[in-house]
């Protein structure tokens, strides 16, 4: 909407039009024509954005070579142009719940019909007489290529569309997409063929339909998926959700994932579960779409020039965004293996800033093709750990490097080697005094999952093993308030405020340093972790493989620390969980004489070695696999834990056809959905209270608790 007596916009004005513009169609070309993006979804729709609100608000500057005036489209290339019998326009897209709840508002429809935007390439398909004939790209809406004996390789699309009571003339709209599941192996080979690597699976499934050779494109595993009708001769539906089922009839892959609502709330729900579930979706995908559903209604909205009116397009925040990769380093675990990371150029995906980035190993640095200096394309899904996806090759000038992973250990100067022949990791074999391991295993150790030492962070470790007072873990549970006020572990580990006023400190002033209030809680820490449970000793041990799951299953069979050093691999083996790998790992690890000594120190130090074997507690859960999820009221989910696995049941953490129970609790997660799939039976708090109670037996009779 143009601001009212807006004043003729300036020279400056038109030039910034001029870029943005300019920047755009840029982007457009090599999104839509070379398949090879070298701009951000997140930086494009930015500058999309600022565009229409410079256009809103200066009208005047609207030109008909303005990208907000046209469907964004791929040059036409050697591919025979075809021409779509109905126009194939793009969406608008909103970016809040906000904007998506105003369009809500204004088409006040009867239903909506909410699908997944799928991240792939348009495609128009053209039946006549049943028979498929044109496979095009949407190209610019109107004109695009004709890429038919590339489409008639996806697996999933009919040559002949099934049953006799469809339209003469039809034309079908989709996404073709490439499986996430088969991306990376797509790359790797490329990579291997010293080829450059898609950056995602979008720009896999383009490039591979517009392909040269059918061949090529056979090869790799495509599928579309329909969203929609152009020419549609006298096919005798009223809605979305009709034509859906009719395409469905005719063969055609309708997807299973939509939905017909009628109201906004349901609008809304549909939009906050694939906001939280988007990554178990077989395809990419970067919103939702809402459509009116009514055809009469779409009909009286009508269209803008690029786009419906009926229908708008959700965009999740973005996952994806490009950044420059400085440099690529390693760093040196708790259990020795080295790991190359990125360390790039700031960046904010997925609400967080990020300046570092795992690459796992220099097979993945060169399986992904990425060099030093590159442009690249940053994933963080979620909490996940962020990930350098691939290489922007477009943007390379020349100056980029290749990585060279190191021969010896950057931190202690030992020669780096593989375990065994054919690993891809390489470790450190110094593993009892290369600093980084010493200081990566104290963290570790701290940590929740192990003995849960809360002021014992990475700045505090570092300084215990800085300063020499530990030469390992062994003495941890030896310190005093003496030992840390001669070193710097005040200062490194105190809060600011503290180091400003240290006369205020619980800890004072003692020979003439100071001992801050992180001091005197990493002591009674140390007091409180000498009694955690065995299985966090386990844990805090750093033995390679075991983590809290078989930490538990070790603990719980054989009770302590003695018992599980006496075992044989067959005997441990047999724990449930454990298996042959963490068994043989948990018997060579007791080998080695220094790790003896740390446990022999610890428990000298009162760390408590062995659990205390509770009988009152009644084997109701013996041979049941539960799982818990959300948060319960009355069980933290440690505690939900030992209770199944005290009254011999096996708590896991994912669901399967083999699952007994799933006690779901608040905000739980895709567990929850899995366990529905499965028809599995699902508890609520008080359903699981009765099953620790009395098993199975305690449920048979009463109400379904969810």
């Amino acid at each position: 909407m143009a601001t009212p007596n807006a004043p003729e916009p300036t020279d400056e004005l038109r030039q910034r039009w001029t870029e943005l513009n300019g920047i755009l169609e840029a982007a457009q070309e090599a999104y839509y024509g070379a398949d090879a993006p070298t701009m951000s979804d997140e930086a494009y729709d930015e500058a999309m954005r600022t565009l229409q609100q410079l256009e809103a608000e200066h009208p005047e500057l609207v030109a008909p070579d303005s990208v907000t005036q046209k469907v964004g489209a791929a040059r036409i290339t050697d591919f025979k142009p075809v021409e779509h019998r109905q126009r194939m326009l793009s969406l608008d897209n909103v970016f809040s719940a906000e904007e998506l709840t105003a369009w809500l508002a204004r088409t006040n429809a009867a239903r909506y019909l909410c699908e997944l935007k799928i991240d792939g390439l348009a495609i128009n398909l053209l039946y006549l007489d049943g028979r498929l004939r044109v496979g095009a790209t949407r190209g610019d809406g109107r004109v695009g290529e004709d890429v038919t004996p590339n489409v008639e390789t996806v697996r999933g699309i009919p040559h002949r569309l099934a049953g006799d009571d469809w339209p003469a003339e039809l034309e079908v709209r989709g996404e073709v997409f490439f499986p996430v599941a088969d991306f990376d192996e797509l790359n790797a080979s490329l990579v291997a063929a010293g080829k450059a690597p898609f950056a995602n699976p979008r720009n896999t499934a383009a490039g591979s339909l517009r392909q040269k050779d059918p061949g090529v494109t056979a090869s790799r595993k495509l599928r579309m998926i329909v969203h929609g009708v152009g020419e549609r001769g006298g096919l005798d539906v009223g809605s979305q959700s009709e034509t859906y089922a009719k395409l469905a009839e005719w063969g055609l892959p309708v997807s299973e994932r939509y939905k017909v609502v009628d109201s906004v709330e349901e609008v809304e729900a549909f939009v906050a579960h694939y906001g939280e579930h988007r990554h178990d979706v077989e395809h990419e995908i970067d919103g939702i779409v809402v459509k009116v559903d009514d055809f009469a209604e779409q009909s009286r909205m009508g269209t803008t020039s690029r786009a419906p009116r009926w229908a708008i397009a959700y965009k999740y925040p973005p996952e994806e965004v490009n950044t420059k990769l400085l440099d690529i380093r390693v760093n040196v675990g708790r259990t020795g293996r080295v790991t190359p990371y990125g360390v790039m150029e700031p960046v904010v995906v997925s609400g967080s800033t990020v300046e570092m980035a795992t690459l796992h190993n220099a097979f993945e640095v060169e399986r992904k093709g990425v060099l030093i200096g590159d442009t690249v394309v940053l994933r963080k899904a979620g909490d996940v750990i962020p990930e350098i996806v691939a290489p922007v090759v477009a943007l390379r000038d020349g100056s980029e490097r290749a990585f060279v992973m190191p021969t010896h250990c950057p931190a202690c100067g030992t020669e780096l080697r593989p375990e065994k022949e054919g690993d891809k990791d390489i470790r450190c074999p110094n593993s009892r005094s290369c600093p980084s391991q010493l200081r990566e295993r104290m963290f570790a150790l701290a940590s929740r999952s192990a003995l849960d030492i809360e002021a014992l962070g990475w700045e505090g470790a570092s300084a215990l093993l800085g300063s020499g007072l530990l030469s390992d873990e062994s003495g941890l549970f030896d310190l005093t308030a003496e030992d840390l006020v001669r070193t710097d572990f005040y200062t490194r580990a105190a809060k600011k405020s503290e180091l400003e006023r240290p006369e205020e400190l619980p800890g004072g002033i003692r020979d003439g340093r100071v001992l801050s209030s992180v001091g005197e809680k990493l002591l009674a820490n140390l007091q409180e972790a000498k009694s955690q449970p065995l299985w966090r000793v386990l844990v805090a041990l750093s033995i390679r493989h075991v983590g809290p799951t078989a930490a538990r299953s070790l603990a719980t069979r054989f009770v302590s620390i003695d018992a599980i050093r006496a075992a044989s691999v067959d005997e441990l083996a047999s724990a449930d969980g454990v298996g042959q790998v963490i068994a043989e790992s948990v018997v060579e690890w007791f080998k080695v004489d220094w790790h003896q000594e740390i446990v022999a120190e610890w428990a000298d130090s009162g760390v408590r070695m062995a659990d205390d074997v509770d009988d009152s507690a009644p084997r109701t859960l013996e041979g049941l696999t539960v799982v818990v999820t959300g948060s319960l009221e009355g069980f933290s989910r440690d505690e939900a834990k030992e209770a199944i696995l005290a009254r011999g049941g096996k708590a896991s953490g994912s669901v399967s056809r083999k699952t007994d129970f799933v006690v779901v609790g608040e905000n739980a997660g895709s567990k929850a959905d899995k366990a529905e799939q499965l028809g599995r039976p699902i508890l609520d708090e008080d359903g699981f209270r009765r099953l620790l109670a009395g098993g199975p037996d305690a449920l048979r009779g009463a109400e379904p608790s969810a």
